[in-house]
């Protein structure tokens, strides 16, 4: 099972999120640390190779951008609500420049 590593304040804001969708989002990162895709998920090219959106549905729209490709690590970037159909530019950018920050 690989370790979670949050970067920036994403370990915060994802245990801001209030109990039903945390609880989902904490049993989808453990099957990511455990080799397996999540249930609800997309490919996020915009933030980087690798980088993927796991999308929480449980009293509101729920995002988790992650990176599972190295080995040694699940790295979490962001945590954030979704409140429109488009994610919003300041939550990709913040995700890319916490990308950047791992070295990839």
């Amino acid at each position: 099972m690989k370790p979670l590593r949050f970067i920036g304040s994403s370990q915060d804001d994802l245990r801001n999120f209030p109990d039903e969708p945390r609880r989902a989002a904490g049993f989808e990162l453990d099957r990511i640390q455990n080799g397996l895709m999540p249930r609800d998920w997309k490919p996020m090219l915009s933030v980087g190779p690798g980088a993927y959106e796991l999308r929480i549905h449980a009293q509101g729209a729920w995002r988790v951008i992650y990176v599972a490709r190295r080995e040694e690590a699940v790295y979490v970037l962001h945590a954030f609500q979704k409140k429109t159909q488009k994610t919003r530019k300041e939550d990709i950018d913040l995700a890319i420049k916490r990308y950047k920050r791992m070295g990839i």
